[in-house]
């Protein structure tokens, strides 16, 4: 009797230890009525995810809306693996592509704070290969010279931020044979070479027009990963896990996936010729002069860390890092940037240089709801990635949400275009 209560003591004892932990590593979770939104309405976001599982749209999605600082929704459908029968589930690791560009802006903007540079230097003072870029020529362009001519200001840190320096990526026509021919990545293939080696070469090639003049959007933060490195002195990755994934304890967040976290990894499936979903094979598949696969969190080197499109993180990971924005910097007594600092991040910075909508430094702004055409707000603020996920930050309804799937093409998948709206009208305060 008495070696049985000391067992359950003991036991007690190590949940009483765990608990904690457990709660620490994700938001607090509430009903959804105690923070305004309708359980009812909520689950209207289940009913479009699984409807795209049963159309054959997605194989599964996993999403969080939270606000006031508690999920009040989370929920998972469809399969993480359907060769292997393995459920989605919130602990599923999915590639995150461009959502990786917020967390970049964030890491520059940390050094900012620290004075490690200013928006308005010039990229070249952190990577000289940059001082001479030249841009390529109209038809009718006297002053050409094989193509090109010399840009008429600097790339400077605050053009890589808000994707007007002039770069862009390789499904660009115009230069994404040049692109491929030089061996520039892009980080959704594990091919290229260390970042400093990288960006050198792609400071040699041509702008598709002229710094400060348009919006495209590009591997500006690619190169805004190699200013984080040479400002800090750290290797990219080195910085994001001890500066930002560490102290937010997004502890599944990475550019590389140890052995042990592969099997959580969702696969990537595409439709077909015949609209059927097929999982995407290993080896990487062309689509114009941009290659890619879906190995690159296990496979490769690992030598190219791309700020712009590397890494993978899960639901309440991402979760994690957004309501840290939303907080105006800090989350859980860990402060990473200033409310000033983030409110500068979520401004428009572009004004009709884009005028789809409002991009900030690191994230697309919602200028009016006009532009917006769904249910949001003024000022709310998102961005998605290439294999299908999304996020967004609605700091006047103190909310957030997160959606998560693996697919590509996304043929007549409109999720994403969706989740934002159905998390809005659930509000009901």
């Amino acid at each position: 009797m008495t070696n049985s209560r000391g067992v359950r003591l003991c036991v007690l004892a190590v949940l009483m230890t765990l608990v904690p932990l457990a709660l620490a590593q994700g938001l607090p979770k509430v009903s959804p009525e105690s923070v305004g939104l309708s359980q009812d309405r909520l689950d209207r976001i289940t009913a479009v995810m699984q409807g795209h599982v049963d159309d054959g749209c997605l194989a599964g999605a996993v999403a969080l809306v939270a606000r006031k600082g508690r999920v009040a929704y989370l929920r998972s459908v469809g399969m993480q693996d359907r060769e292997k029968g393995v459920e989605m589930n919130p602990r599923t690791i999915f590639r995150i592509a461009s959502m990786s560009k917020a967390i970049t802006s964030v890491a520059a903007m940390m050094l900012y704070e620290e004075g490690r540079f200013e928006l308005k230097d010039p990229v070249s003072k952190f990577i000289p290969e940059f001082g001479d870029v030249k841009v390529l020529a109209s038809a009718d362009d006297s002053s050409a010279r094989d193509g090109v001519v010399a840009a008429k200001r600097a790339i400077t840190i605050r053009h890589l931020l808000t994707h007007t320096s002039g770069l862009t990526y390789h499904w660009d026509a115009r230069v994404g044979a040049i692109y491929a021919e030089a061996g520039i990545t892009h980080g959704l293939i594990q091919d290229g070479d260390l970042l400093a080696e990288d960006m050198a070469k792609l400071a040699r090639l041509p702008l598709v027009h002229q710094p400060g003049e348009a919006f495209t959007y590009s591997l500006s933060t690619d190169v805004l990963g190699r200013v984080v490195e040479v400002t800090s002195g750290m290797p990219f990755d080195e910085f994001l896990r001890k500066r930002v994934f560490e102290p937010l304890r997004m502890n599944d967040t990475a550019f590389r996936l140890p052995a042990s976290k592969v099997s959580r990894l969702a696969a990537v499936y595409g439709p077909d010729s015949d609209g059927e979903l097929r999982r995407l094979p290993d080896e990487a598949i062309g689509d114009g002069d941009m290659r890619i696969s879906v190995n690159y969190p296990y496979e490769g080197t690992h030598r190219y860390c791309s700020g712009g499109g590397g890494l993978c993180s899960t639901v309440p990971d991402y979760a994690r890092f957004i309501q840290m924005l939303l907080n105006g910097g800090e989350l859980d007594g860990v402060r990473l940037l200033s409310r000033e600092t983030v409110e500068l991040m979520a401004a428009d910075h572009v004004g009709e240089l884009n005028r789809d909508s409002g991009f900030g430094l690191g994230f697309g702004i919602t200028r009016t709801l006009r532009e917006a055409g769904e249910s949001t707000s003024v000022g709310a603020y998102r961005w998605g990635g290439f294999w299908y996920t999304t996020f967004f930050i609605d700091p006047a309804e103190e909310m957030i949400g997160v959606c998560m799937a693996q697919v590509y093409p996304a043929g007549n998948a409109t999720l994403n275009s969706q989740f934002e709206a159905l998390a809005h009208q659930a509000i009901v305060d």
